[in-house]
C-alpha cells in the first residue's frame, strides 16, 4: 500500500479569482480539530522529523512547494506538495520530514486533535520500537 494519498479539493471561483473549502469530515476525512500552518523556513532547513502514535493530518502547500518524505518503517516515499487544491493525507504511525521549501512556501496542516506533546515521537529508533 502507498504511503503517499492525495486528496483533491476543487477550486471554486469566477473571473475574479480561486476560492478552496476545506471542511472537516467532508473534504477532510476527519473532524478538524487544530489547524496551523509553516511559513518563512530559511534555505536548506528541513522540518519534522517526527511521528504521531493517534493523530491524522492533511498537509496542503497553499503556496510555492515543498518535499515531504513519509516512512512507515518499512518503505520510504516522497511527495511534491506545490498545488493549494491538493492535500496530502499522512496517517497515524508515518514518519514524517519536510525538505526542499521554496522560499514563498506555505504549508497549511489540518490535524484530527488539538496539540498533544505525549503524541509525538520525535526520535526515529523509537519510532521504529513502537511498530
Amino acid at each position: 500500500m502507498s504511503l503517499i494519498k492525495w486528496i483533491e479539493f476543487p477550486p471554486l471561483g469566477d473571473d475574479r479569482g480561486s476560492l478552496v473549502a476545506l471542511e472537516g469530515q467532508k473534504t477532510v476525512p476527519f473532524p478538524i480539530r487544530r489547524v496551523y500552518y509553516l511559513f518563512g523556513t530559511k534555505e536548506k532547513v528541513s522540518r519534522g522529523f517526527h511521528a504521531h502514535r493517534s493523530l491524522l493530518q492533511v498537509a496542503v502547500c497553499v503556496t510555492g512547494s515543498c518535499r515531504m518524505v513519509l516512512d512507515d518503517g518499512r518503505s520510504r516515499e516522497e511527495a511534491v506538495l506545490d498545488s493549494p487544491t491538493r492535500g496530502l493525507m499522512i496517517r497515524n504511525m508515518i514518519w514524517r520530514e519536510m525538505h526542499d521549501f521554496t522560499p514563498d512556501c506555505v504549508l497549511l496542516v489540518l490535524a484530527s486533535e488539538h496539540y498533544d506533546e505525549a503524541d509525538y515521537i520525535r526520535s526515529y529508533p523509537r519510532f521504529l520500537e513502537c511498530l
